[in-house]
């Protein structure tokens, strides 16, 4: 089991921040694999035959790939803790990556390799500049597959961050981190068990560390670098609910008819509070829209709202959630 021990003072530091490097290496993985997640799946088969086309290009490109795809410790020139809080840019981070030394992502390759099943090998992994390589493809990968759908992601990356901070302002960093992962949870009062697979415990310095979310929802692992603090990426909330069984498409339907499509799509994604801009940058419509269903949404009792320092944030009634679960829910 691997143990994350934090101090008072490391704990009154910890934030959260934003990783698009992480976003992409998880949506890497989410391509490499045969099938997709369910809220992923129009944008996994619009994007996955140049994916997989690129990578036959590039025997370099599909070895990384495949290993990142097939093991259980990611390569370390490839998890590194962001640096630039919630502001973070894919620029400084690609910056990073290319900087690590060839002895330090070789031995983070052997790494990844030994933990890796079916038998992987670094074959294709052969050559120097790692790092550079490394921050060639993914900046290329970023740019064919990511970089369109980005603001909608980072919505609802901030939506997550700003639900999980007015948790952790009204009980704590226990109530802020509960189920942030399907392996994760509080141990005692300074502890973080981040893995119930064998590992060495990791003592967080003063500095506190970093909590990371991307859209994938399976994706979750530890970024550390010498100098740097431990950094935590995990699922977000709110990003996989969409689905796409007939029951809840049906459902989906007959709410659009009693509220209105654009009412009805705003109570769905109150499932993570959010504010007025965070839904109008995820809908794709105006400010004044999103407010204006708020606000009848409000006097129907279906959605309140809670101040979280500077922000509002809008969130579902009781009575809202059960008229988003449908018939037979609740």
């Amino acid at each position: 089991m691997v143990v994350l021990r934090l101090d008072s003072l490391a704990l009154s530091r910890s934030r959260f921040a934003l990783s698009p490097f992480a976003e992409t290496l998880a949506a890497v993985v989410q391509l490499a694999r045969p099938h997709s997640e369910p809220w992923a799946a129009a944008w996994w088969e619009r994007h996955r035959p140049a994916f997989l086309a690129r990578l036959a290009a590039d025997g370099y490109a599909r070895g990384l790939v495949e290993l990142v795809a097939a093991t259980k410790y990611l390569p370390d020139h490839l998890t590194l803790p962001p640096g630039g809080g919630m502001g973070t840019t894919l620029e400084s981070e690609l910056a990073a990556v290319a900087r690590v030394p060839d002895e330090v992502a070789e031995a983070g390759l052997r790494a990844s390799q030994a933990h890796a099943w079916a038998g992987r090998r670094l074959d294709r992994l052969t050559g120097r500049g790692h790092g550079a390589r490394a921050a060639a493809l993914f900046r290329e990968l970023w740019d064919a597959h990511l970089a369109a759908d980005w603001p909608a992601r980072r919505a609802a990356l901030q939506r997550d961050v700003t639900h999980r901070a007015g948790l952790l302002a009204a009980h704590g960093w226990p109530r802020a981190l509960h189920l942030m992962n399907r392996t994760s949870g509080w141990v005692g009062t300074d502890a973080i068990r981040f893995s119930d697979r064998p590992g060495p415990d990791r003592q967080v310095g003063p500095d506190g560390m970093l909590f990371v979310p991307v859209t994938a929802q399976r994706s979750s692992w530890l970024c550390e670098a010498p100098g740097g603090p431990f950094a935590m990426v995990y699922p977000a909330r709110g990003t996989g609910e969409g689905g796409s069984g007939g029951g809840r498409a049906r459902d989906g339907r007959a709410l659009a008819r009693l509220l209105g499509g654009g009412r009805a799509q705003i109570l769905r994604n109150l499932e993570t509070p959010a504010t007025t801009s965070e839904l109008a940058l995820l809908l794709a419509q105006s400010v004044g829209t999103v407010g204006g269903h708020l606000a009848i949404l409000r006097d129907s009792g279906l959605v309140g709202r809670t101040r979280v320092g500077r922000r509002v944030l809008y969130h579902r009634t009781e009575l809202g959630d059960r008229l988003a679960a449908g018939p037979g829910v609740g």
